[in-house]
């Protein structure tokens, strides 16, 4: 009878985590480009409204399909040993 070895994943709590801390990282990162190009930039970070926004809301997307998908893992995903 062959030998099948059972890998445990990462725990939830690192996954959910992980989630949260590349949204953040990606909306301000992200946003604050989008608005220094738009000129939506305030003095307590940015303020997008329209075509601009919706251009942050695709980065948000690509960047978590890009990661995920091309190079293995999001940012905090790598950081937190949060991969599958």
């Amino acid at each position: 009878m062959a030998e099948v070895e059972i890998t445990k994943g990462p725990s939830t709590w690192r996954i959910v985590l992980a989630a949260i801390l590349d949204f953040f990282t990606a909306f301000w990162v992200f946003g604050l480009l989008v608005a220094s190009i738009f000129g939506g930039t305030t003095e307590g970070g940015f303020n997008l409204q329209g075509g601009p926004a919706l251009l942050l809301f695709a980065l948000i997307v690509a960047y978590f399909v890009v990661c995920n998908k091309f190079l293995g893992g999001t940012i905090w995903k790598r950081i937190l040993r949060a991969q599958r």
